[in-house]
């Protein structure tokens, strides 16, 4: 009787030691836990990451005129219902000179918050009830064209460039932003906001959980497109003897640009700690050439699942030939595109283009030429197989 009292009793202790242990362990490894938990919000703050419970993305594209970036915003468009696209909204706020630098800012960071009432400020003639026919090339955004935003025609008030698959009446900006609110993802496109360090406010903003894709391109394609586009522009220019004054207004703004873009992609391949993840930079020739890999790098870079929806309109819209000379058109062959400039360019202004970019090309891995004959022969490159880290 007493050796059963005595196992009994042996039972009863370890039973008990055995609980207390469990405990012990149990409040470690919970407390454990908690401090990986909170090591991994440390070091997400480290790394400039913002919180955004709602699993939102935004996507701000940027470039300068003539780079590449409408058809390359393309890619975010045509995801449709799950993605919130604009297309150069700033337009707006670039058509008033009188502006000061930080509003471009702080118009894309209302906007991304799908606010337009800043935006309306600038838009002529003023919208009336958060009512406008007049945004800038509404047509070329899916989300401003579809249901809800798409509201019923107006007798006598039509848009410039009218929506390409409906007809819609007015915009109205108080749909537009509901329907802003409604959707996974936003993205703009931006050829108006040319240094990358004023977007920091927007970048470490927790409320946005914003990527950054700088698009650039070979600025002698860009003027090459310049000069067909904006041909008024360039009037003055006495092309076949390549004489171009030096205080010319568009060669100067050419100058400007590529600094721009050069100083932009400084900032962000030194990665900086509030950009650090959060900034890419794409070549359009890159793009021309293989589209659909260079997609879904931007996709999975924004962290947005890529879509056969997104995939199908490459097919059809980049990767098939197609005979197309309109200037805004984005449904080209694009690997005939990238290198199409060297065949009509002349080689004069080519050399007016690497003396003003001369630094900017290198960064970016453009070839410069010599001779007429290496400008013309597209089987010579002028593309560095370059990776931007």
């Amino acid at each position: 009787m007493k050796t059963i009292c005595a196992i009994v009793f042996i039972c009863i202790v370890a039973l008990v030691i055995i609980e207390r242990e469990s405990n012990i362990l149990s409040s470690t490894y919970s407390t454990m836990g908690q401090r990986e938990s909170l090591s991994g919000e440390q070091e997400r703050e480290d790394l400039g990451t913002p919180s955004n419970s709602s699993g939102r993305k935004h996507v701000l594209l940027f470039a300068t005129t003539r780079a590449g970036s409408s058809f390359t915003g393309e890619f975010f468009n045509q995801l449709g219902e799950n993605m919130f696209y604009l297309y150069e909204p700033l337009w707006h706020v670039h058509s008033n000179a009188t502006v000061p630098a930080g509003i471009y800012r702080d118009v894309l960071h209302a906007l991304f918050l799908c606010d337009f009432s800043p935006l309306e400020k600038y838009i002529l003639p003023p919208p009336q009830d958060h009512v406008t026919p007049h945004l800038f090339r509404r047509m070329s955004s899916l989300s401003l064209c579809d249901q809800p935003v798409c509201s019923p025609v107006v007798k006598d008030v039509l848009e410039k460039l009218q929506c390409k698959n409906r007809q819609c009446g007015p915009l109205n900006l108080t749909l537009a932003s509901e329907s802003c609110l409604s959707k996974q993802h936003h993205a703009i496109k931006t050829v108006c906001e040319y240094q990358l360090e004023a977007l920091q406010p927007l970048v470490e903003d927790p409320r946005l959980d914003l990527r950054v894709i700088q698009l650039v391109r070979d600025p002698r394609a860009m003027l090459a497109s310049r000069m067909v586009a904006f041909k008024e522009n360039y009037r003055a220019w006495k092309v076949h003897d390549g004489q171009v004054p030096e205080d010319d207004i568009q060669l100067n703004r050419l100058k400007e640009n590529c600094d721009h873009m050069r100083m932009s992609a400084e900032v962000g391949l030194s990665q900086p700690s509030w950009l650090r993840s959060r900034y890419m930079l794409v070549r359009y020739e890159d793009i021309a050439r293989d589209p659909l890999q260079k997609a879904e790098e931007m996709y999975r870079f924004a962290g947005i699942p890529f879509t056969q929806q997104v995939i199908k309109w490459i097919l059809s819209s980049a990767l098939t030939k197609r005979n197309s000379d309109k200037i805004y058109s984005t449904e080209k062959y694009s690997a005939e595109q990238a290198d199409k400039w060297r065949s009509n360019f002349p080689f004069m202004l080519v050399k007016v283009v690497q003396r003003v970019c001369g630094p900017t090309m290198k960064l970016f891995g453009y070839r410069l030429v010599d001779d007429e004959k290496t400008l013309v022969n597209k089987s010579i490159s002028l593309l560095e197989e370059k990776e931007f880290l």
